[in-house]
């Protein structure tokens, strides 16, 4: 048996044309993550849990796996997107139902755990804060893949507000910065990867649903990654890379990294250190029902497999 697992795992490695890693987590089965976070510094990998509303961390290598922060610490909600800046991880969360929705913020140090700031939102409209990116002025933005909205925190006002509400970017999710701070770009459900100029809230590029369908998404040297893990054609699933022009405001080319075989279960985001991308293959989202908060089978439960990819 344990032949057969190394031979899937060898398996997987080959579809991908350049060099990869798999790496075991040794964390409970059905934790089911959704956002993930890498410090290099500690070699550490951060996860969170759509199901038990905590965040997980282990070594890069699988090891020492422990809870971050316990089940509902600080208010924490089922988690989705998560990013480092300095020496903070952001997480967001949301609870699941429509009944009472609640989407939640957390700032919480890197090195302790401990709870630096906290933002959230009790709301009649259901509301599920998806992702988030920071600039290097330390704002932050944030999509609500359930409107048409994202939300800014800014370092002067640090209110949880609405940056910019607009049909064009309907139901975002995946969200990224230029490394100039100049541009803002959103992965709308409908109208694919739209470029808004921060400063003046201007889209700038024309809707184009080839590029929709994008889960987790970020900018890397002058162009974006996303994952697209929900195309009714699953051949056009799979990590993609797509290349910006010289004024960082158009998309240019496109190229398949990564093409999603059987073993990989909606994975969803990823982080990206020193040009390497990680991400949970198998999130096994499709074993697991939002509404009641169950695994619908627990015999097909699996370890999780986190995947380190050079970027090419």
């Amino acid at each position: 048996m344990k032949f057969c697992y190394i031979l899937v795992l060898i398996g997987i490695v080959s579809c991908s044309k350049n060099s990869s890693d798999l790496t075991v987590l040794n964390f409970e089965k059905d934790l089911i993550p959704e956002g993930i976070a890498i410090d290099p510094t500690t070699e550490t990998v951060f996860l969170n849990s759509l199901r038990k509303n905590k965040i997980v961390k282990s070594k890069l290598d699988g090891t020492k796996p422990t809870n971050f922060i316990e089940p509902n610490q600080f208010n924490y909600l089922s988690g989705f997107g998560m990013t480092i800046k300095g020496d903070t991880l952001f997480a967001l969360g949301n609870s699941l139902t429509r009944k009472n929705n609640r989407s939640i913020l957390l700032l919480l140090n890197l090195n302790t755990g401990n709870l630096i700031d906290s933002y959230s939102i009790n709301n009649s409209n259901f509301i599920y804060l998806n992702d988030i990116a920071i600039s290097s002025k330390s704002d932050i933005y944030i999509t609500d893949s359930e409107s048409n909205k994202v939300y800014a925190i800014t370092t002067s006002t640090k209110e949880l507000e609405i940056y910019l509400e607009s049909d064009e970017i309907a139901h975002s999710n995946g969200i990224a910065i230029s490394d100039n701070d100049k541009y803002l770009y959103l992965a709308s459900w409908q109208n694919g990867i739209r470029i808004v100029e921060i400063e003046s809230k201007k889209i700038l590029n024309e809707s184009e649903s080839d590029y929709g369908g994008i889960d987790g998404m970020k900018y890397f040297n002058k162009s974006l990654i996303g994952i697209v893990n929900s195309r009714r054609d699953s051949s056009k699933n799979g990590v993609y890379r797509f290349f910006l022009d010289d004024n960082l405001t158009s998309i240019i080319q496109k190229k398949k990294l990564i093409e999603f075989g059987e073993q990989y279960k909606i994975p969803t985001t990823f982080d990206i250190v020193d040009g390497y991308l990680y991400f949970v293959i198998n999130t096994q989202l499709d074993n697991f029902d939002q509404e009641s908060n169950e695994i619908i089978d627990t015999n097909k439960l699996e370890s999780y497999l986190l995947m380190k990819k050079k970027i090419e």
